[in-house]
C-alpha cells in the first residue's frame, strides 16, 4: 500500500519547516552532519540559531542560497565589523536588582586568587535596596550565593541603556564587549528616575555603592551610556562631585567613557524624548503634559536638570571620551553636544566624536553599523587598559 504523506504545514508553520530542511541540508552540504542523534542535535542547534537572528531582527547571513552557520560570524573587532553573539555558557548572569544585571566570565584561575564575598545589601530610603548576587538572571528570590570572580582580572563594563531597552538590543551593545575579553553590568532606567530626580539621584547612590563592593571596586571601568543612560550616568557624577572621599575612587578607574545619543539641550528636547519613548501614538500630548509638569515642579524638576547639566559640563571623570550623536536627532541638540565637546577639549580631556547628517536615536550602531564599529574599535585600541 502507497503510503499517504503528511500535508506540508501552513501559516506560520510554513518559515519553520522551511528553516528545519534548509538547515539539515546545509549541514549535510558542509560536511557537519552526523548520523543518528548526532545528526539531530547539529541540526537543532542551526535551527535555533537562525531562529535567534529572526526574533532579533537580524538577517540572516545566506551563502550560496543556505543559512551560513552562527559560528561564521565574524567578532566586531576584526574585519568586517559585524558582532559575534556569545555562545552559551560561556559567561555567567546574576540579577543584582531589578534595573542591574552583571553579565561576566566564570574565573578559572588559582582559586587562592579569586574572590569569593558577598555582595552587602546597600539600601536606601527612597529606593529598593539591593539584594545580594543571584545564581541565574531569572532569579527573583534573594539567595546568598556567592561569585567566583577575580575582582581585578577583567575590565568592567557599565552599560547605561536607553529608557525601555529590550534584552535583544542591548545584547547586541553587551557581546561587544563581552567579546572584548570584558564583563558588564547593564544598568537601566525607569522613568520615574528621570522624572523625580529625587528618586534618581537615590539610584546612582545605588550604583554607586554597587561598584564600591569588594567584586568590583578594584578594577578598571569603562563607561557607555546611551540615551536616558546619559542621565542615570550624571547622577553618579552629582554624588562624585560633591567630593565624598568614599566616592572619589571611581573617577580614577574610568578609562574612558562613550555617550551615545545623549538627550542633552533644553527642556523640550526632554519633553520630545518622553513622547516618543513612553506613548508615541501621543507624542505631542505627553510633550505639552511634560512641559507643563516641568513648569509646576520647577524647583525639584527643571532646576535639578540645569545642575546636573553643569555637573555634566565640569565632570570629574577626565579620562578619553567618545561621542556619538546625529544631525537629525530630535532628543538631541547638536550645538549643545558640541559645545560640551570643545569645553572638555579645552579642560585637556582626549574626546572623539562621530556625527551623521541622518540617523536614528539611541540606533545608529543598527543604522551605521560598520561606521559605528570601526570607531568604536578606534577608540577602544587608543585606551589604556591596566594589566
Amino acid at each position: 500500500m502507497r503510503s499517504v504523506q503528511p500535508p506540508p504545514p501552513d501559516g506560520g508553520s510554513v518559515q519553520f519547516h522551511r528553516l528545519r530542511t534548509t538547515s539539515i541540508d546545509a549541514l549535510k552540504k558542509s560536511g557537519l552532519a552526523r548520523s543518528g542523534a548526532g545528526a539531530a542535535a547539529d541540526a537543532a542547534r542551526q535551527r535555533r540559531s537562525i531562529c535567534r537572528q529572526m526574533n532579533q531582527g537580524s538577517p540572516v547571513s545566506l551563502r550560496n542560497g543556505e543559512p551560513a552557520s552562527a559560528h561564521t560570524v565574524t567578532r566586531v573587532f576584526r574585519a568586517p565589523a559585524v558582532p559575534e553573539p556569545i555562545p552559551e555558557g560561556k559567561f555567567l548572569s546574576s540579577r543584582i536588582s531589578s534595573g542591574i544585571t552583571y553579565f561576566y566570565a566564570p574565573f578559572s584561575g588559582d582559586s587562592a586568587c579569586s574572590a569569593n564575598v558577598p555582595l552587602r545589601n546597600s539600601s536606601s530610603s527612597s529606593s529598593p535596596p539591593l539584594t545580594p548576587l543571584l545564581s541565574h538572571v531569572d532569579t527573583t528570590t534573594p539567595s546568598q550565593h556567592r561569585l567566583d570572580v577575580a575582582p581585578t582580572s577583567r575590565p568592567l563594563l557599565l552599560f547605561f541603556s536607553w529608557l525601555g531597552a529590550q534584552p535583544g538590543p542591548v545584547s547586541k551593545y553587551r557581546d561587544l564587549y563581552l567579546n572584548r575579553g570584558m564583563d558588564v553590568l547593564v544598568i537601566q532606567s525607569g522613568v520615574m528616575h528621570f522624572l523625580w530626580p529625587r528618586w534618581g539621584l537615590s539610584y546612582g547612590l545605588e550604583v554607586l555603592k554597587l561598584l564600591e563592593e569588594p567584586q568590583f571596586s578594584g578594577r578598571a571601568v569603562l563607561v557607555h551610556a546611551t540615551s536616558i543612560g546619559g542621565y542615570t550616568f550624571t547622577q553618579i557624577l552629582t554624588h562624585i562631585a560633591r567630593g565624598r572621599k568614599e566616592h572619589a575612587g571611581l573617577a580614577q578607574r574610568v578609562i574612558g567613557h562613550v555617550y551615545d545619543s545623549l538627550v542633552f539641550g533644553t527642556l523640550e528636547h526632554m519633553a520630545i524624548g518622553l513622547g516618543k519613548t513612553l506613548v508615541p501614538r501621543f507624542e505631542g500630548f505627553v510633550k505639552n503634559a511634560a512641559l507643563l509638569y516641568f513648569w509646576l515642579f520647577k524647583r525639584q524638576t527643571a532646576d535639578v536638570y540645569d545642575s546636573s547639566i553643569r555637573v555634566f559640563h565640569n565632570s570629574p571623570i577626565t579620562s578619553p571620551a567618545l561621542f556619538f550623536f546625529s544631525e537629525n536627532d530630535a532628543l538631541c541638540d547638536q550645538a549643545v553636544v558640541e559645545k560640551c565637546i570643545d569645553h572638555w577639549r579645552r579642560r585637556g580631556v582626549s574626546v572623539a566624536s562621530r556625527k551623521w547628517k541622518e540617523s536614528i536615536h539611541a540606533a545608529h550602531m543598527r543604522c551605521h553599523p560598520e561606521d559605528y564599529h570601526s570607531t568604536l574599535e578606534n577608540f577602544l585600541n587608543s585606551l589604556v587598559f591596566p594589566l
